[in-house]
């Protein structure tokens, strides 16, 4: 099991609770591996990942099979319970070593710089509190460690950013897992002090209508080697 800082925050088994969503998101996601391309998101995603490795928000283990050979082990933390027993299940199955457990992504159950990489996969849209969640994900890297990103987010032209703002204000993350449409991704990784790689910013779906939730973005990010001194 992921080994617990002494200093870290104790979270409830299921800090997230979201049982329709799960059952909804779980059919959609598998559904979409291949009707939208997912499965080779995936695959770019992981590219080249080795060592020890948390995935933040791992849902129900879509990223495991696609992990490469050159990863020592997985932990992927998830909060939903029935999103978790699904992820237990594909674990059984990953060809890496993956250990699946409960946690809040603004609270992560594991130690201090124990990690050469995380994963971020459409998981910041969700999350209650971004800052904390990605002052998390540095704390637990260790320096030089790379971050791993795809999430959607703000885009399009003044009418879409509208729409995927007054559905963030009314609708939308209720009914969809306390998702909210019109995030920069971007501007959060930047603000939370790592340094940008490069990314790609896409459309998903590739063709077909495009969606408040299409404007997607794929890249990599690093905890700096050296820290910025306190102010």
């Amino acid at each position: 099991m992921p080994l617990r800082s002494p200093g870290a925050a104790k979270v409830a088994r299921d800090p997230v609770h979201h049982p329709l969503f799960a059952r909804y998101y779980a059919r959609i996601s598998v559904a979409a591996e291949t009707r939208m391309g997912m499965g080779g998101v995936r695959d770019r995603l992981l590219s080249g990942l080795s060592g020890r490795v948390i995935e933040i928000g791992a849902g129900n283990g879509l990223n495991f099979a696609h992990y490469p050979s050159t990863v020592a082990e997985v932990v992927a933390i998830e909060p939903e319970r029935r999103l978790r027993q699904l992820a237990l299940d594909a674990a059984v199955h990953s060809e890496v070593p993956v250990d699946v457990a409960p946690g809040a992504a603004e609270a992560l159950p594991v130690k201090s710089e124990a990690f050469d990489a995380a994963v971020i996969s459409l998981v910041l849209c969700s999350v209650r509190d971004v800052p904390r969640a990605l002052a998390e994900v540095r704390r637990v890297l260790r320096p030089g460690g790379v971050v791993r990103f795809f999430e959607h987010g703000r885009g399009g032209g003044p009418a879409m950013t509208f729409t995927q703002r007054a559905l963030d204000r009314t609708l939308w993350p209720p009914l969809n897992g306390g998702c909210h449409l019109a995030r920069d991704p971007i501007a959060a990784l930047r603000d939370a002090g790592f340094e940008l790689g490069p990314y790609r910013r896409m459309l998903l779906p590739e063709r077909g209508p495009t969606l408040p939730t299409s404007y997607c973005v794929l890249g990599t990010a690093w905890r700096p080697e050296a820290e910025e001194p306190a102010a």
